[in-house]
């Protein structure tokens, strides 16, 4: 139960990401024009996932890419949530 629970909490955070990355393409590429929607959109999901986005980026810092700056915390943070689906929820008595 608790292992499904949690399981279950994870991959909602995962998509959560998902979207958030979304957002961001979508608002870089379309020049900051966003509408109503996807400001709200921004919004949620941010407000969703920087609380477990931020200590990370503050650990790692940006990747600096020639004039460009390239921030992987996303990519960790998912990265990690998938390893403890794989590893530490199967570990997890019912």
């Amino acid at each position: 139960m608790v292992a499904s629970l949690l399981g279950l909490l994870l991959v909602l955070f995962q998509f959560v990401l998902i979207a958030r990355v979304v957002v961001d393409w979508i608002e870089v590429l379309g020049s900051g024009r966003g509408g109503t929607a996807l400001v709200t959109a921004r919004r949620v999901t941010h407000t969703l996932t920087e609380p477990v986005v931020a200590p990370v980026r503050r650990v790692m810092g940006t990747v600096r890419m020639g004039n460009v700056g390239l921030d992987l915390s996303v990519v960790v943070v998912f990265l990690i949530i998938l390893v403890l689906r794989v590893v530490v929820v199967p570990l997890i008595p019912f």
